[in-house]
């Protein structure tokens, strides 16, 4: 990924969560509530809109979460297609 000097990106994976959510047709609150009630972690609505949108950091208990929830591996999370890095 190549990004403009001024444009920021706090995290790699905003895209292909909202994908996930959406191919699963779920509402940001409720994978909000989701992250809440089944691993104690304490996201808003906004705070996954903020991921979707690339201007929130995803901390690697919060990836463990999503990929669970999303029924997605951390790693597609991370790279797409291109898991198999070197």
């Amino acid at each position: 990924m190549k990004y403009e000097r001024n444009e920021r990106k706090f995290n790699m994976c905003g895209d292909r969560v909202r994908e996930a959510r959406e191919a699963l047709k779920m509402k940001q609150v409720e994978l909000a509530a989701a992250m809440n009630v089944d691993y104690g972690i304490e996201i808003t609505q906004n705070g996954v809109s903020e991921i979707e949108r690339d201007r929130r950091h995803v901390k690697d208990f919060e990836l463990a979460a999503l990929s669970a929830i999303l029924e997605i591996s951390p790693l597609q999370l991370l790279f797409g297609d291109r898991t198999n890095l070197r």
